[in-house]
Protein backbone atom coordinates (compact mmCIF):
# COMPACT_ATOMS: atom_id res chain seq x y z
CA UNK A 1 0.00 0.00 0.00
CA UNK A 2 2.61 2.47 1.04
CA UNK A 3 4.34 2.14 -2.62
CA UNK A 4 1.51 3.71 -3.77
CA UNK A 5 3.05 6.78 -2.22
CA UNK A 6 6.45 6.67 -3.51
CA UNK A 7 9.24 7.37 -0.95
CA UNK A 8 6.73 9.74 1.25
CA UNK A 9 6.45 8.15 4.97
CA UNK A 10 2.88 7.94 6.71
CA UNK A 11 4.30 11.18 8.49
CA UNK A 12 4.71 13.60 5.36
CA UNK A 13 1.38 12.49 4.16
CA UNK A 14 -0.14 13.43 7.26
CA UNK A 15 1.56 16.90 7.16
CA UNK A 16 -0.36 17.79 3.82
CA UNK A 17 -3.44 18.09 6.31
CA UNK A 18 -2.28 19.32 9.32
CA UNK A 19 0.40 22.39 7.92
CA UNK A 20 -1.49 24.53 6.66
CA UNK A 21 -4.47 25.60 8.75
CA UNK A 22 -4.10 29.37 9.86
CA UNK A 23 -3.99 29.76 13.62
CA UNK A 24 -7.74 31.21 13.79
CA UNK A 25 -9.46 28.64 11.48
CA UNK A 26 -11.56 26.38 12.43
CA UNK A 27 -10.18 22.52 11.39
CA UNK A 28 -10.98 21.81 7.80
CA UNK A 29 -9.10 20.81 4.65
CA UNK A 30 -8.25 23.20 2.15
CA UNK A 31 -9.65 23.40 -0.86
CA UNK A 32 -7.66 22.42 -3.79
CA UNK A 33 -8.20 25.87 -5.51
CA UNK A 34 -6.81 28.03 -2.32
CA UNK A 35 -3.87 25.35 -2.13
CA UNK A 36 -0.22 27.65 -3.23
CA UNK A 37 0.80 26.34 -6.27
CA UNK A 38 4.50 25.46 -6.03
CA UNK A 39 6.96 26.38 -8.52
CA UNK A 40 8.72 23.78 -10.69
CA UNK A 41 12.23 24.69 -9.40
CA UNK A 42 11.13 24.16 -5.73
CA UNK A 43 9.64 20.54 -6.84
CA UNK A 44 12.97 20.02 -8.11
CA UNK A 45 14.63 21.21 -5.37
CA UNK A 46 12.43 19.43 -3.13
CA UNK A 47 13.21 15.91 -4.70
CA UNK A 48 16.95 17.06 -4.34
CA UNK A 49 16.77 17.63 -0.50
CA UNK A 50 14.43 14.77 -0.04
CA UNK A 51 17.09 11.83 0.87
CA UNK A 52 19.91 14.52 2.49
CA UNK A 53 20.99 14.02 5.96
CA UNK A 54 20.68 18.34 6.72
CA UNK A 55 16.42 18.25 5.39
CA UNK A 56 15.18 16.34 8.88
CA UNK A 57 16.76 18.50 11.06
CA UNK A 58 16.03 21.69 8.80
CA UNK A 59 12.43 20.44 8.32
CA UNK A 60 12.19 20.33 11.93
CA UNK A 61 13.54 23.69 12.73
CA UNK A 62 10.61 25.33 10.48
CA UNK A 63 8.31 23.37 12.30
CA UNK A 64 9.10 24.13 15.73
CA UNK A 65 8.72 27.91 14.50
CA UNK A 66 5.27 27.05 12.45
CA UNK A 67 6.37 28.68 9.13
CA UNK A 68 4.79 27.15 6.18
CA UNK A 69 7.69 26.49 4.40
CA UNK A 70 9.14 23.56 2.42
CA UNK A 71 13.19 23.07 3.10
CA UNK A 72 13.41 23.80 -0.77
CA UNK A 73 12.00 27.60 -0.18
CA UNK A 74 13.77 27.82 3.13
CA UNK A 75 17.19 27.29 1.06
CA UNK A 76 16.28 29.94 -1.67
CA UNK A 77 15.63 32.22 1.19
CA UNK A 78 18.78 31.85 2.84
CA UNK A 79 20.36 32.41 -0.87
CA UNK A 80 18.64 35.36 -1.36
CA UNK A 81 19.71 36.80 2.14
CA UNK A 82 23.23 35.56 1.71
CA UNK A 83 23.06 37.64 -1.86
CA UNK A 84 21.47 40.53 -0.06
CA UNK A 85 23.65 41.03 2.74
CA UNK A 86 26.88 40.30 0.28
CA UNK A 87 25.85 42.96 -1.79
CA UNK A 88 25.04 45.37 1.11
CA UNK A 89 28.65 44.59 2.52
CA UNK A 90 30.02 45.54 -0.84
CA UNK A 91 28.65 48.62 -1.42
CA UNK A 92 28.83 49.62 2.52
CA UNK A 93 32.37 49.24 2.85
CA UNK A 94 34.06 50.64 -0.53
CA UNK A 95 33.79 47.23 -2.32
CA UNK A 96 36.20 45.56 0.04
CA UNK A 97 36.53 41.63 -1.15
CA UNK A 98 36.72 40.35 2.29
CA UNK A 99 33.82 41.75 3.95
CA UNK A 100 31.59 41.06 0.58
CA UNK A 101 32.47 37.48 1.52
CA UNK A 102 31.59 37.98 4.91
CA UNK A 103 28.66 39.32 4.41
CA UNK A 104 27.80 36.27 2.24
CA UNK A 105 28.35 33.72 4.74
CA UNK A 106 26.79 35.91 7.41
CA UNK A 107 23.36 35.89 5.44
CA UNK A 108 23.69 32.42 4.42
CA UNK A 109 24.93 30.57 7.50
CA UNK A 110 23.81 32.75 10.45
CA UNK A 111 21.06 34.82 9.96
CA UNK A 112 17.85 32.59 8.56
CA UNK A 113 18.89 30.29 11.29
CA UNK A 114 19.45 32.44 13.91
CA UNK A 115 16.01 33.79 13.11
CA UNK A 116 14.44 30.55 13.13
CA UNK A 117 16.08 29.71 16.23
CA UNK A 118 14.54 32.99 18.00
CA UNK A 119 10.89 32.35 16.25
CA UNK A 120 11.05 28.34 17.78
CA UNK A 121 12.26 29.70 21.24
CA UNK A 122 9.77 32.33 21.46
CA UNK A 123 7.23 30.27 20.69
CA UNK A 124 8.08 27.03 22.96
CA UNK A 125 8.36 29.97 25.85
CA UNK A 126 4.43 31.15 24.93
CA UNK A 127 3.46 27.59 25.10
CA UNK A 128 5.03 26.58 28.44
CA UNK A 129 3.46 29.60 29.64
CA UNK A 130 -0.10 28.16 28.38
CA UNK A 131 0.88 24.81 29.57
CA UNK A 132 0.00 25.12 33.09
CA UNK A 133 -3.47 26.21 32.73
CA UNK A 134 -4.14 23.89 29.61
CA UNK A 135 -3.57 20.67 31.98
CA UNK A 136 -5.71 21.93 34.26
CA UNK A 137 -8.43 22.27 31.67
CA UNK A 138 -7.85 19.08 30.54
CA UNK A 139 -8.04 17.72 34.23
CA UNK A 140 -11.23 18.96 34.42
CA UNK A 141 -12.69 17.98 31.31
CA UNK A 142 -11.83 14.22 32.31
CA UNK A 143 -13.88 15.03 35.52
CA UNK A 144 -16.53 16.04 33.63
CA UNK A 145 -16.65 12.43 31.91
CA UNK A 146 -14.32 13.21 28.34
CA UNK A 147 -11.97 11.20 27.15
CA UNK A 148 -8.53 12.21 26.38
CA UNK A 149 -8.60 12.86 22.90
CA UNK A 150 -11.89 15.36 23.71
CA UNK A 151 -9.78 16.64 26.45
CA UNK A 152 -7.91 17.84 23.38
CA UNK A 153 -10.30 18.87 21.11
CA UNK A 154 -11.64 21.25 23.89
CA UNK A 155 -7.95 22.59 24.53
CA UNK A 156 -7.74 23.00 20.86
CA UNK A 157 -11.07 25.05 20.63
CA UNK A 158 -10.56 27.51 24.03
CA UNK A 159 -7.15 28.59 24.04
CA UNK A 160 -5.34 30.99 22.29
CA UNK A 161 -2.26 29.89 19.44
CA UNK A 162 0.04 28.77 19.69
CA UNK A 163 -1.16 25.88 22.21
CA UNK A 164 -4.15 25.48 20.71
CA UNK A 165 -2.94 25.05 16.79
CA UNK A 166 -0.38 22.17 18.81
CA UNK A 167 -3.34 20.56 20.00
CA UNK A 168 -5.23 20.84 17.02
CA UNK A 169 -2.85 18.99 14.93
CA UNK A 170 -2.60 16.49 17.37
CA UNK A 171 -6.58 16.21 17.20
CA UNK A 172 -6.31 16.02 13.60
CA UNK A 173 -3.13 13.83 13.57
CA UNK A 174 -5.49 10.93 15.55
CA UNK A 175 -8.25 11.56 13.35
CA UNK A 176 -6.44 10.46 10.17
CA UNK A 177 -5.66 7.12 11.52
CA UNK A 178 -2.02 7.91 13.74
CA UNK A 179 -1.82 6.25 16.93
CA UNK A 180 -2.52 8.84 19.91
CA UNK A 181 1.10 8.17 21.27
CA UNK A 182 2.73 8.83 17.76
CA UNK A 183 0.73 11.92 17.64
CA UNK A 184 1.67 13.31 20.99
CA UNK A 185 5.49 12.60 20.32
CA UNK A 186 5.34 14.57 17.06
CA UNK A 187 3.91 17.83 18.81
CA UNK A 188 6.98 16.73 21.26
CA UNK A 189 9.45 16.83 18.36
CA UNK A 190 7.92 20.17 17.19
CA UNK A 191 7.98 21.67 21.18
CA UNK A 192 10.85 20.63 22.96
CA UNK A 193 9.87 21.29 26.02
CA UNK A 194 10.05 19.09 29.67
CA UNK A 195 6.96 20.29 30.52
CA UNK A 196 5.18 19.07 27.45
CA UNK A 197 7.40 15.89 27.32
CA UNK A 198 6.02 15.15 31.64
CA UNK A 199 2.38 15.42 30.64
CA UNK A 200 2.42 13.09 27.91
CA UNK A 201 4.98 10.92 30.18
CA UNK A 202 1.86 10.44 32.32
CA UNK A 203 -0.69 10.21 29.94
CA UNK A 204 1.17 7.27 28.06
CA UNK A 205 1.73 5.65 31.66
CA UNK A 206 -1.98 6.25 32.62
CA UNK A 207 -3.10 4.59 29.01
CA UNK A 208 -1.10 1.16 29.56
CA UNK A 209 -1.43 0.87 33.50
CA UNK A 210 -4.42 2.75 34.01
CA UNK A 211 -4.60 5.24 37.08
CA UNK A 212 -6.82 8.60 37.96
CA UNK A 213 -5.36 10.15 35.01
CA UNK A 214 -7.15 13.89 36.54
CA UNK A 215 -5.33 13.79 39.78
CA UNK A 216 -1.84 13.06 37.90
CA UNK A 217 -2.80 15.88 35.50
CA UNK A 218 -3.56 17.73 37.98
CA UNK A 219 -0.34 17.68 40.28
CA UNK A 220 1.33 18.26 37.27
CA UNK A 221 0.02 21.29 36.06
CA UNK A 222 0.30 22.99 39.84
CA UNK A 223 3.81 21.67 39.76
CA UNK A 224 4.50 23.17 36.01
CA UNK A 225 2.69 26.50 37.09
CA UNK A 226 5.06 26.77 39.77
CA UNK A 227 8.36 26.33 37.50
CA UNK A 228 7.23 28.52 35.01
CA UNK A 229 6.78 31.23 37.58
CA UNK A 230 10.00 30.58 38.95
CA UNK A 231 11.91 30.77 35.59
CA UNK A 232 10.13 34.07 35.22
CA UNK A 233 11.45 35.41 38.43
CA UNK A 234 15.40 33.70 37.68
CA UNK A 235 15.00 35.34 33.85
CA UNK A 236 13.79 38.76 35.31
CA UNK A 237 17.44 38.56 37.78
CA UNK A 238 19.63 37.47 35.49
CA UNK A 239 18.75 39.63 32.20
CA UNK A 240 20.71 42.84 32.98
CA UNK A 241 23.77 40.71 33.35
CA UNK A 242 22.56 39.38 30.39
CA UNK A 243 21.84 42.33 28.11
CA UNK A 244 25.38 44.05 29.56
CA UNK A 245 26.89 41.29 27.96
CA UNK A 246 25.29 41.83 24.75
CA UNK A 247 25.86 45.42 24.20
CA UNK A 248 29.54 45.04 25.54
CA UNK A 249 30.27 42.81 23.14
CA UNK A 250 28.44 44.23 20.71
CA UNK A 251 30.28 47.28 20.76
CA UNK A 252 33.08 47.05 19.60
CA UNK A 253 32.02 45.50 16.44
CA UNK A 254 29.57 48.06 15.34
CA UNK A 255 31.78 50.66 16.51
CA UNK A 256 34.72 49.21 13.93
CA UNK A 257 32.13 48.28 10.89
CA UNK A 258 30.84 51.98 11.40
CA UNK A 259 34.50 53.57 11.56
CA UNK A 260 35.41 51.96 8.25
CA UNK A 261 32.21 52.87 6.45
CA UNK A 262 32.61 56.55 7.14
CA UNK A 263 36.07 56.72 6.81
CA UNK A 264 37.77 53.71 4.83
CA UNK A 265 41.00 55.54 3.83
CA UNK A 266 41.44 55.64 7.97
CA UNK A 267 40.44 52.08 9.24
CA UNK A 268 41.91 50.30 6.01
CA UNK A 269 45.41 51.01 7.29
CA UNK A 270 44.88 47.96 9.69
CA UNK A 271 44.93 45.83 6.56
CA UNK A 272 47.50 47.35 4.38
CA UNK A 273 50.70 45.24 4.71
CA UNK A 274 53.12 46.98 7.22
CA UNK A 275 56.75 47.91 6.55
CA UNK A 276 58.01 47.77 10.19
CA UNK A 277 56.36 44.37 10.84
CA UNK A 278 59.38 41.74 9.41
CA UNK A 279 57.63 38.44 8.55
CA UNK A 280 53.75 39.93 9.22
CA UNK A 281 52.84 41.67 6.48
CA UNK A 282 49.49 41.82 7.61
CA UNK A 283 49.31 42.15 10.82
CA UNK A 284 45.92 44.55 11.18
CA UNK A 285 43.95 40.74 10.39
CA UNK A 286 45.75 38.71 13.27
CA UNK A 287 45.08 41.55 15.53
CA UNK A 288 41.39 41.76 14.36
CA UNK A 289 40.75 38.12 14.53
CA UNK A 290 42.38 37.98 17.48
CA UNK A 291 40.13 40.74 18.90
CA UNK A 292 37.28 39.57 17.54
CA UNK A 293 37.69 35.75 19.38
CA UNK A 294 38.70 38.03 23.17
CA UNK A 295 34.58 39.09 22.56
CA UNK A 296 33.10 36.71 21.12
CA UNK A 297 35.20 34.24 24.18
CA UNK A 298 33.85 36.82 26.89
CA UNK A 299 30.53 37.01 25.70
CA UNK A 300 29.67 33.28 25.91
CA UNK A 301 31.69 33.66 29.26
CA UNK A 302 28.72 36.16 30.68
CA UNK A 303 25.95 34.43 28.88
CA UNK A 304 27.36 31.38 30.89
CA UNK A 305 27.52 33.35 34.25
CA UNK A 306 24.35 34.43 34.34
CA UNK A 307 22.60 31.41 32.84
CA UNK A 308 21.13 29.67 36.03
CA UNK A 309 19.66 25.83 35.24
CA UNK A 310 16.26 25.22 36.45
Amino acid sequence: MFKLFGNRTTQDRLDQFVSGVDEDEDVQEKKPEEQKSTSQLTKTLDKAFADKGFAQKTRTAISRANLKITVAEYMMIRVIVAVAASGFSFVLFDYNTYFTVGGFVLGFFMLPPMYLSFLANKRVSKFNGQLGDTITMMANGLRSGFSVQQAMESVAKEMPPPISVEFSRVVREIGLGLPSQQAMNNMMRRIPSEDLELMITAINIQSEVGGNLAEILEIIGAVIRERVKIVGEVKTMTSQGQMSGTVISLLPILLGAALYAMNPIYMGRMFQECPNCAGTPYCGYIMTGTAIFLVVSGYFAIQQATKVEL
